[in-house]
């Protein structure tokens, strides 16, 4: 396995001539927005600041620090102050919504995302998640011997499609790596351990709780949904994977069990989908795949929109009576998403749907004025009600014109 993780962080650490470009860059831009910033302070953070950054990724995360007793009651103004000195110093800038807005300017290959914080030194302070940014970089920076291993977990997750906590992923974070990396001390670590993983596992790195009983009674309920449970190491209080989906768990666990059982460079290769491994996979099945294009908008939303719009017609295609054997989408931001659905065959055409028990007269009267080859069995009624659809085919492209799917995609059609 060493001689595998050697060979992929030579691919993956970035190079000394890329690090000294990047802190070039950083310097310059950072000696820029200080200088016409007036009782505020603009730092480095992010995988930029806890040196975990992969190679050929250039989202640079800036944080500008405001005075805690001065503004901490009115911190959803904090972005109204960033602005203009922004604007003044870098002229064309993007303002983007999030929990507090925060600015994006792109110079060359590299983003900057310059996000306004209150300066905490204690996570209970925060009165935006944001502000606690910091402190993560600083615990972080505590433990520098797993870097390169922070670098492998990412890598892996990327590759296997788990990396990522925005809405429309439900995966792990950057910071869940690092906490992941540095808790079961090095990547080998973490995937000997998390191919043995079960739902409720807790993780907790600093010991906040002595007893895994002591999670689940003082955490807010609302944070304990998530498969694993993993304890923020400056702040008790928050589960670091509440965002993570049992399906990005489930995908996360398998793929470390097979790397562990035959470790190969391939399971750190990002790959994309084709249609045609699609087919290949549902063998004797049928699949259904479909190109999708986005709305227009910020990344986390379009994403989002297109994940209800696959989740809605994976439902309803269930409930309709098909099988899906195996379903999944992708997508790369700039381009079309991929939806696939693997089932094993058509479905009949038609079906016996359950009515209301005969001594129910009221609700029996109206179940026979509403069908017409009904018949009874142990006291309830029942119809014989055709299929509009029974090919899953033609089920999708049905869906792809429903008003639900159109709100959330500009165009879906048929592969």
């Amino acid at each position: 396995m060493q001689e595998v993780l050697k060979q992929v962080l030579e691919r993956i650490k970035p190079t000394r001539k890329e690090k000294r470009e990047v802190k070039g860059m950083i310097d310059d831009f950072l000696e820029k927005l200080n200088k016409n910033l007036k009782n505020a302070k603009a730092i480095l953070g992010g995988s930029g600041k806890k040196g975990t950054w992969l190679r050929g990724m250039f989202d640079i995360d800036l944080f500008v620090l405001y005075n805690y007793k001065r503004y901490k009651d009115k911190s959803s103004e904090l972005p109204e102050l960033l602005q203009p000195v922004m604007e003044k110093t870098f002229g064309k800038l993007e303002r983007l919504h999030g929990s507090r807005d925060y600015f994006q300017i792109q110079q060359g290959s590299y983003t900057f995302e310059i996000v306004p914080i209150l300066k905490i030194d204690d996570a209970e302070k925060a009165v935006n998640i944001t502000d606690i940014s910091p402190l993560h970089a600083r615990w972080v920076l505590k433990h520098k011997q797993y870097q390169d291993d922070i670098r492998l977990l990412k890598q892996f997750c990327r590759a296997n499609r788990v990396y990522g906590a925005e809405s429309y992923i439900q995966g792990f974070s950057g910071y869940i790596c690092e906490i992941l990396a540095i808790n079961y001390k090095g990547f080998r670590g973490v995937v000997k351990a998390a191919s043995k993983w079960k739902k409720g596992e807790v993780i907790d790195v600093e010991n906040h709780y002595r007893r895994k009983m002591e999670v689940f009674r003082e955490l807010n309920q609302s944070k304990l949904v998530s498969p694993i449970i993993i304890i923020d190491p400056v702040q008790k209080s928050r589960n670091a994977a509440a965002a993570l989906s049992d399906k990005k768990f489930e995908d996360f666990r398998k793929a470390c069990g097979k790397f562990f059982r035959h470790p190969s460079a391939e399971a750190f290769r990002i790959r994309e989908i084709h249609e045609d491994e699609i087919r290949k996979k549902a063998g004797k099945g049928k699949a259904v795949i479909l190109k999708v294009t986005p709305l227009p908008g910020k990344t986390d939303i379009v994403g989002a929109k297109m994940m209800k719009a696959f989740d809605y017609m994976a439902n309803q295609a269930e409930r309709y009576g098909f099988r899906i054997k195996d379903k999944g989408w992708d997508w790369k931001e700039g381009k079309k998403a991929l939806f696939w659905f693997i089932t094993d065959k058509d479905i009949e055409n038609e079906f016996r749907q359950e009515g209301p028990p005969v001594k129910a007269r009221e609700h029996a009267a109206r179940f026979r004025k509403k069908h017409k080859d009904i018949f009874q069995e142990e006291g309830r009624l029942y119809a014989k009600v055709k299929r509009d659809y029974t090919r899953l085919e033609d089920f999708m492209k049905h869906m792809a014109r429903t008003d639900y799917v159109e709100e959330k995609t500009r165009k879906v059609e048929a592969v």
